[in-house]
């Protein structure tokens, strides 16, 4: 076997999917015999839409996205949209979907391309050598070339290989729990809009009530000390009113504000992406982003490491370590001035904050963070005009393969056939020519020697 992967989220099935595409042996480990259909990961931030239309998985996902006003995100939950427009993106609005729906519909696609899922199986040992890793998993003992630990913040692999995660403790404990009503008041909202309309504070509790579809309900709550999830209706009645009724609880999980993060993404042929590999404070709903983000940069360069064409694997480390540490970052700041009881001078700071925001450069700067779409080198999709008529970026890059965009009539060196596809299109006026990663980042747009450019993203050429 080439890879196995240990937790079968967003993160696990998103890299399952891209080793799939690019042929490699890949089995998901995943400890759960069912999903649970818990509305978590509520929204794809727009950077997160993007990587899913670069793989065209995009359409089925926000087919069954839930009904919300056209709203930009949020920071710290303060009172001013953020707007990514300005980002030239085709998805300026979060988009509401529930994890289950993300995973359910990865897991599907995965599959069809090969890949194996094994549910109700949990990895018990690690160990490796330099010619692979021996996973025992239930009562099997398996072998692959690499491991990636994608098995979320209390990673088993994490653990069992004994490896630090530095950071700090979290200071609230909190509950998400999907819920029927059996009556509502005036205040519970009948749609999603803005996250500062949403949330509330009554007395010693603060949370949020959001509809999801079919009757049902996410509410979260907190209140000062330690937070249980058998005090659901109280918290209802403290915030929505005596008229708004629990029915059932569906499901329940509590959730932290702790902030951590491993110094090194991989140790040997084990790897780790998501959860696994970075825990933070929830504001922003940036964790299944940052996860499926991280699977997305490292699916390429694990295929290419299993291929033997390129060695690209620590640049998985160069890449993606920052962009999560800059989560870990703003959030911390978010917490400060999403505190349910700020103090005066928290008070004064938010609301010079809040007027900052306003700034049109201000916003764009948040936006861009919390979107994710002020990642480096990335290319906006954009509209080429073919030999066969126009055409959107993003669908050139559905293969999982490199792209060179030619925007003249020029030669080009051969030997990449095999990873790279060669495409001329019309001039724009604007570009010479761009060499374009598996993962949508620009590698190259003229100057240096593309060869030199194609060796070192592509590995050296055919023949």
């Amino acid at each position: 076997m080439d890879v196995l992967i240990a937790g079968g989220g967003p993160t696990g099935l998103m890299l399952a999917y891209e080793l799939a595409l690019a042929g490699v042996d890949v089995t998901v480990l995943e400890r759960l015999e069912t999903r649970i259909e818990q509305t978590k990961g509520g929204a794809l931030q727009a950077r997160t839409a993007e990587v899913l239309d670069l793989r065209g998985l995009l359409g089925p996902i926000q087919a069954r996205e839930l009904p919300r006003e056209a709203v930009g995100g949020h920071f710290a939950g303060l009172p001013v949209p953020l707007d990514a427009s300005p980002w030239h993106t085709r998805h300026p609005y979060p988009i509401s979907v529930p994890q289950w729906i993300v995973e359910e519909e990865l897991e599907y696609v995965a599959v069809a391309r090969g890949a194996v899922v094994r549910r109700g199986v949990e990895v018990s040992a690690v160990s490796q050598d330099s010619e692979g890793v021996t996973v025992t998993a239930g009562s099997d003992v398996l072998r692959a070339r690499y491991l990636v630990a994608c098995d979320g913040a209390h990673s088993t692999v994490r653990k069992l290989l004994d490896v630090p995660f530095p950071g700090r403790a979290g200071t609230f404990r909190a509950v998400l729990t999907d819920v029927r009503l059996s009556s509502v008041s005036d205040e519970v909202p009948t749609t999603l809009g803005h996250f500062s309309t949403m949330t509330k504070q009554a007395g010693e509790y603060w949370g949020m009530l959001v509809p999801v579809g079919n009757g049902k309900y996410r509410f979260t709550f907190g209140r000062a000390g330690v937070t249980t999830a058998d005090e659901t209706e109280a918290a209802l009645t403290a915030l929505y009113g005596e008229e708004t009724r629990l029915a059932e609880v569906l499901n329940s999980s509590e959730f932290g504000d702790a902030t951590r993060q491993l110094e090194s993404y991989r140790y040997g042929r084990i790897l780790f992406a998501g959860d696994a590999a970075h825990i933070h404070p929830p504001f922003g709903g940036q964790g299944l982003n940052l996860g499926v983000q991280d699977a997305f940069n490292l699916g390429w360069k694990l295929a290419a490491a299993v291929r033997g064409t390129a060695d690209l694997l620590d640049t998985y480390q160069t890449e993606r370590h920052p962009m999560a540490a800059r989560v870990l970052r703003h959030t911390a700041a978010q917490r400060v001035f999403a505190l349910p009881r700020p103090s005066e001078d928290v008070i004064e700071l938010r609301e010079i904050f809040t007027d900052l925001m306003r700034l049109p450069d201000a916003n764009r700067y948040l936006a861009g963070m919390m979107s994710g779409l002020d990642a480096p080198d990335r290319i906006p999709d954009f509209e080429l005009v073919t030999g066969d008529g126009p055409v959107w970026l993003s669908t050139l890059l559905h293969s999982g393969r490199g792209l060179l965009l030619d925007f003249g009539d020029r030669t080009w060196p051969d030997g990449w056939a095999d990873r790279v596809d060669v495409l001329r299109v019309k001039p724009d006026g604007e570009h010479e020519a761009l060499l374009i990663r598996p993962d949508g980042l620009l590698c190259w747009s003229g100057g240096a020697d593309v060869a030199d450019a194609l060796t070192q993203w592509f590995g050296v050429r055919a023949g």
